[in-house]
């Protein structure tokens, strides 16, 4: 029997991960064909996720819990749970519902059709519009700049085949960014588009900075136009400086007496050019940044225990 691994990252989903359990379980009822292990990789959650997966593994040695001695964030916790499954295939599904278990039949059929990745689209969503919007805005802008084929709509739950985790287990990728390696590595694919379904129990644990910190990592990971814009525009302002400053020249040797510069174009000019300056160091520094992180090649995550893995 073909072994499928499911795995899910969770931090403070005490009232989801039974039921998301549940749902697992009854899908591989009318699969028969398959045996599978479920694989939750916790966070350090601070409420009962732990303690209520720790009650339905003494019951089930399919479902196995790795703790996190720390919250070790929202891209290298589940890239290293991915890394610690076993099975044929292996599919991410969140925490939360929002990614819809029921497509777990559909990735398995495109899977023995004979495609490595079945990744699920988001067509529509039922979550906040706005927030839906920006994230369109993020695929659409990353897709345009990458230098490598960029995934709309796509947040990593899918279906991987065990020859395309092997590849990933090679990698020496402290922070990686996931939905771009499906890209990278170049396997065949084919996308299951879904409806997203809003989230009914608990609050995400998304926020700003989460957000900001998976988008710039995707733009600094797979894109030199931040770092190539800072010098068109650098070489823009410039030329454009010297051209207002040589007509303020001719102007004032025009009307020398009537013509009165002040100091207004100066303190705008210098709050301006400050401006640009600081948006580039910051560019910069974010490429700074994940090149330190390359260097110091800390683990992924450090676990706290294990429960239902074999020795």
């Amino acid at each position: 029997m073909k072994l499928i691994s499911i795995v899910t990252p969770c931090f403070n989903e005490e009232q989801n991960v039974e039921a998301l359990y549940l749902k697992v379980k009854a899908i591989f009822a009318i699969l028969p064909e398959y045996n599978y292990e479920h694989i939750f990789i916790d966070n350090s959650s601070s409420d009962r996720t732990v303690e209520i997966l720790k009650g339905l593994a003494e019951k089930d040695s399919r479902l196995k819990i790795i703790v996190n001695v720390r919250n070790f964030g929202h891209i290298r916790s589940p890239y290293y749970g991915i890394l610690q499954s076993t099975g044929d295939a292996v599919i991410s599904v969140v925490a939360d519902l929002q990614d819809p278990p029921e497509l777990i039949i559909s990735f398995l059929k495109k899977w023995e059709e004979g495609y490595k990745i079945v990744i699920g689209t988001k067509a529509k969503s039922k979550e906040n519009k706005l927030m839906f919007l920006i994230r369109k805005i993020f695929y659409n802008t990353i897709s345009q700049i990458s230098e490598t084929d960029q995934i709309k709509n796509f947040t990593g739950f899918g279906l991987y085949d065990r020859q395309f985790i092997e590849i990933l287990r090679t990698l020496e990728d402290p922070y990686p960014y996931f939905r771009g390696l499906i890209s990278e590595l170049g396997f065949q694919r084919v996308e299951v588009p879904y409806e997203q379904p809003k989230r009914e129990k608990g609050k995400t644990k998304n926020n700003f900075y989460t957000l900001y910190d998976i988008a710039m990592l995707g733009f600094v990971s797979y894109s030199k136009v931040p770092l190539r814009l800072a010098s068109f525009i650098g070489f823009g302002v410039s030329f454009l400086s010297f051209f207002v400053a040589l007509i303020y020249l001719v102007y004032k040797l025009i009307f020398w007496s009537d013509f009165s510069v002040g100091i207004a174009p100066l303190v705008i000019g210098f709050f301006f050019f400050g401006g640009v300056q600081l948006f580039f160091l910051g560019i910069i520094g974010e490429y700074i940044g994940v090149i330190f992180t390359q260097v110091k090649k800390r683990p992924l995550v450090i676990e706290k225990e294990r429960i239902n893995f074999e020795k």
